[in-house]
């Protein structure tokens, strides 16, 4: 047996790690940066650049997370003796929680990486 069968995880506790893992990245390393680019004040004008720039390099890194954990759903989901299991349960429905504060950090993300001088899409509809 390889060293990777001897330490793989069953499907529902290989989803629960990965949602955890993206999770605390998206609110310790992604939320507090893009706190910093809400509150401009809070940085020097030479400053900005530098930190969108990071926020670009954090935001990827947490793109390639979020396939990594959709995989483990995915796996989860094809596993039919899974199926109700309670803690498959749990692991899907924290999933679906991590998917949604994913939507938001996107929208926040897109909002402080728009260009400063163009109106936001949805007040332009409006006008």
């Amino acid at each position: 047996m390889s060293r990777l069968a001897e330490t793989a995880h069953p499907p529902d506790i290989s989803l629960l790690l990965r949602v955890h893992g993206e999770q605390r990245w998206l609110v310790g390393s992604v939320i507090p940066l893009i706190r910093q680019l809400e509150q401009l004040g809070e940085l020097a004008e030479h400053e900005v650049g530098p930190a969108l720039s990071y926020l670009e390099v954090m935001w990827l890194e947490a793109g390639l997370r979020a396939a990594q954990t959709d995989a483990a759903r995915a796996e989860l989901d094809a596993d039919e003796a899974l199926g109700a299991h309670h803690l498959a349960e749990r692991a899907r429905r924290y999933h679906s929680a991590v998917r949604r504060l994913r939507e938001v950090v996107d929208r926040r993300v897109r909002r402080v990486t728009q260009p400063f001088d163009e109106e936001p899409a949805q007040e332009r509809a409006a006008s």
